[in-house]
């Protein structure tokens, strides 16, 4: 409800009150106050309320069921073991796992085994509740065995990125306090890279090393531990309840590097159980998860369907767009998983009869593009986008309940205090949070960029911001006086749109908005129209400085392998697609553009080499704007540029 409906509805009891006393019946007193309240403008809350009654109500079903089972389970002290336990019990011969790339199916029973003997090999080497062994390996069950067997005992899983190496590799190993690191065997080189800074760790390998080679690195083989390790539940267990540790997932470091967010089993619970029932899934489904199990996306709302709800789900190694329907086909998948580029990539692909002869029903995940949603929808016949918003360590997750397309969930016009989010308006320029004159942050209005938010409240499993390993970490991701005086918020630092129904849409990551000739560019939206130019090509955009030139210009790295790019014809369709502030000044050609393991496109190092042609061997386009042309941008325009010779 506006502010606007909170002055009319005082006013109109007011008049009624004063028909009252005049002697005016009841019912005369009521179409009075209706006949007020509408023609003051209450009939458009009326009419949005009407329009999305259906929606909220669901919504309402949801959060009452979460907050129904977090509430018992968080008497009861449950954990993420104690409760797949109950699964294995129920159905302990259901296919629980399968690995694509074997064809191997763990049962329920099989993956609480090998889990036990795990949680017998961590209490052999000294490992305690509390305790923490990084975990660098491609995805397989095994991952999952490995952390739930850790967790069994009350050790944590520290997840690291598989693509990561040296520097970034150590600094993720550092952060967690890990005293033993599982790797494997497929990544030997690069732990043999920093062996010398694994000292002190205890390294175990996973798989078949090459001869000679676990020797030199003073490690041993997990596999032949485990083979005489029993598989019965182990002796010791731990003390840990439903808001302690359970492991460690990493930011993906587009913004600087990794941090170590807290995942505790109250969290891990809340996230699959958000999705569970918001997107209608069943125990009869086989979910396809090819994302990366070091992340949340594959960890959590993947896998953790399997142990908390008992779907059975099949574990790829590695995203591959040309297996992707084949797979799904093979397996009688009913449920995907996606990571926004992952929907531009199958739709690049030729067409082949496996994605039409699928089974799958939903599709869930999030950074679904608008311009790519109706097109793979009707593409895939995908009956059901289950479009979400968060991150793993955010208190403030919104979920796409009714196929609205192009949001990413919602929050109630008519009851907007039952889930206490807000999106909070903030300078563009700095995306600090815009303040009132009694120090209160401000709620936007219907379409005002704005900065979500979720009120913190430590006793409660919904609005517990569990933080980082690293406590400046989390205490930047807080703030003060948002709702109220003296409560707490956490702040996403992501731009979302909200409209006058209540869907939330994302408009960009923080950071990633510039401003250019008085407008903000949103490298979003800009890189949504690029792609889909360039038929679903890879493209990142980001603003770079330019000496004597106010804001940022508008900067576009295409992945683009050849020498054919047709630079008239992209800038004429630019021009047609995006106003003059959105096109970018400067193209860059390269191979292939940066990206993360989940397939975030990664600006760092495009930000830092800017538009200087000696910083790289791509190719440099400048939009020369008086001839209307991308032209070559050799060292000597650079020059030129730099000094203010040629205007922008």
């Amino acid at each position: 409800m506006g502010s606007g409906d909170g002055v009319r509805v005082p006013v109109a009891l007011l008049s009624v009150g004063f028909l009252c006393v005049l002697g005016v019946s009841w019912f005369w007193s009521f179409l009075a106050l209706l006949g007020l309240y509408l023609f003051s403008g209450g009939w458009r809350f009326l009419y949005i309320a009407a329009c999305t009654f259906k929606r909220d109500l669901f919504g309402l079903y949801v959060l009452l069921r979460m907050k129904s089972s977090l509430s018992r389970h968080q008497r009861a002290r449950s954990t993420i073991t104690s409760i797949f336990a109950q699964r294995v019990a129920l159905h302990p011969d259901k296919p629980a796992l399968v690995e694509d790339s074997t064809g191997e199916v763990w049962s329920f029973s099989e993956l609480d085994r090998r889990s036990n003997a795990v949680a017998r090999w961590a209490l052999a080497q000294g490992w305690a509740s509390g305790d923490v062994v990084a975990v660098f390996m491609e995805s397989r069950p095994f991952v999952v065995a490995l952390w739930l067997g850790l967790a069994k005992v009350g050790a944590e899983a520290a997840f690291i990125n598989f693509n990561l190496r040296r520097d970034t590799l150590m600094h993720c190993v550092g952060v967690s306090g890990a005293k033993g690191m599982v790797f494997g065997a497929e990544l030997v080189d690069a732990v043999t890279e920093v062996r010398d800074s694994l000292s002190g760790l205890s390294l175990f390998c996973s798989g078949t090393a090459p001869a000679g080679t676990l020797k030199s690195l003073s490690a041993q083989s997990l596999d032949a531990l485990l083979a005489e390790c029993p598989d019965g539940p182990p002796a010791v267990t731990h003390n840990k309840s439903f808001n302690d540790r359970l492991f460690y997932i990493y930011t993906s470091g587009t913004t600087g590097l990794p941090k170590a967010a807290i995942v505790v089993h109250s969290r891990y619970y809340r996230i699959v159980m958000f999705a569970y029932y918001s997107f209608g899934l069943r125990p009869d489904d086989v979910l396809y998860c090819c994302l990366p199990l070091y992340h949340s996306a594959g960890n959590i709302l993947g896998v953790g369907q399997c142990l908390l709800f008992g779907v059975t789900v099949v574990v790829r190694r590695k995203f591959s767009a040309s297996r992707f329907w084949d797979d799904c086909v093979r397996y009688n998948c009913t449920v995907i998983q996606y990571i926004g580029e992952i929907c531009r990539y199958l739709l690049s692909q030729p067409v082949r009869p496996s994605e039409s002869c699928h089974q799958v029903r939903v599709a869930m995940g999030n950074g679904l593009r608008l311009n790519v949603w109706e097109a793979f929808t009707k593409r895939f016949n995908i009956k059901r986008i289950g479009e979400f918003y968060g991150a793993t360590e955010c208190n403030c997750g919104l979920a796409n309940l009714d196929n609205k397309v192009g949001a990413c969930g919602f929050n109630s016009v008519i009851l907007p205090n039952v889930y206490p989010i807000r999106l909070l308006r903030v300078n563009e320029d700095n995306m600090e949070l815009i303040r009132d004159e009694h120090g209160l942050c401000v709620p936007c209005k219907p379409g005002d960029p704005g900065i979500i938010v979720g009120r913190i409240n430590p006793d409660d499993p919904l609005r517990r911001f569990d933080g980082y390993a690293n406590q400046e970490a989390t205490n930047k991701k807080i703030t003060h006086d948002v709702f109220s005086e003296g409560d707490s918020a956490y702040v996403s630092g992501d731009l979302m749109v909200m409209d006058e129904f209540g869907y939330v849409y994302f408009r960009d990551r923080s950071g990633d908005t510039f401003r250019w000739r008085g407008e903000n560019v949103s490298t979003t939206e800009v890189e949504g129209v690029l792609s889909s130019l360039l038929n679903q090509t890879d493209v990142a955009v980001y603003g770079v400085s330019v000496p004597g030139v106010e804001g940022r210009a508008g900067m576009a790295a295409i992945a683009h392998t050849t020498d054919d790019f047709h630079c008239q014809r992209f800038v004429g369709d630019v021009q047609k697609r995006l106003p003059s502030y959105a096109r970018p000044v400067f193209i860059r050609l390269s191979p292939e553009v940066d990206k993360t393991g989940t397939f975030k496109i990664q600006k760092t190092r495009l930000k830092r080499e800017g538009f200087d042609p000696r910083q790289t061997s791509d190719r440099i386009l400048f939009l020369n704007s008086r001839e209307g042309c991308y032209e070559a941008l050799t060292e000597e325009l650079y020059n030129d540029i730099m000094q203010g010779e040629i205007s922008l």
